[in-house]
């Protein structure tokens, strides 16, 4: 799932870490806004927010919608940056290094409303995107672009524009990639949804509140250790063959 990368990637490798990370990115988007109502998962709004603000002379309140998306940013470029930095260590699986730093930001930032509260929602939500931002980066490149997990416009796009290729198979007679994009974009949505569901089931529900993050933590955990279970298993598997 972390693992493969380029064209050793496949349909299913790609429908395991966007299961994954979709649902992730549904918990973080959910329990952000619940708690300190913002946007947590990407910057389309703060964009506008920050325009909006500037547009009516008050700059120094749009600030803060600058520093959002200058902390989603920020979060891409060190994704980016550890990778690149990481790559020529063929016996270092370079995408753990970005996960497991999104990982540290969620239990920290968990523990810091732990002892804070929602006292300082603008360092909770500057935190959340910067994870999101590693997030976006690291999946953007282990699949070359084909899944992003952290917002969805992009996803409905892609997706209206495949489903109405189905309609023209002279002009797109790879059906079966078609389908498979299509799959994709599916499992996407559907589990970014559905860790929304989930997040608000937990937070308001369950009484968990903002730590119901510590449940994206932990997803991100678990699928880190599958994954370098399973290859090791694979590994003495082929050992032994």
């Amino acid at each position: 799932m972390f693992r493969h990368q380029g064209k050793a990637r496949t349909v299913k490798h790609n429908i395991q870490i966007a299961v994954v990370l979709s649902f992730v990115a549904g918990i973080v988007n959910i329990t952000g806004f619940l708690a300190i109502t913002e946007l947590t998962t990407n910057v389309t709004g703060h964009f506008a927010l920050f325009i909006f603000d500037v547009d009516k002379y008050q700059v120094w309140e749009g600030t803060i919608y600058l520093i959002y998306i200058l902390a989603f940013l920020l979060g891409s470029f060190t994704s980016g940056f550890l990778i690149e930095n990481f790559k020529a260590n063929k016996k270092l699986n370079v995408y753990v290094i970005p996960t497991a730093l999104e990982i540290t930001i969620i239990i920290g930032i968990t523990l810091f409303y732990h002892y804070t509260g929602l006292k300082y929602p603008p360092v909770i939500a500057s935190a959340l995107l910067f994870a999101m931002g590693l997030q976006n980066s690291f999946v953007t490149k282990i699949s070359d672009a084909v899944v992003r997990t952290t917002h969805l416009t992009g996803l409905f796009t892609d997706l209206g524009i495949e489903l109405s290729y189905l309609f023209f198979k002279k002009e797109h007679p790879d059906v079966a990639h078609l389908k498979a994009n299509i799959q994709l974009r599916i499992y996407i949505i559907s589990f970014f949804f559905f860790g929304g569901l989930v997040a608000g089931f937990f937070y308001t529900e369950l009484g968990l509140e903002f730590y119901t993050l510590i449940l994206a933590a932990i997803v991100l955990v678990a699928s880190l250790l599958f994954d370098e279970f399973r290859f090791q298993y694979v590994n003495a598997k082929n050992r032994n063959s």
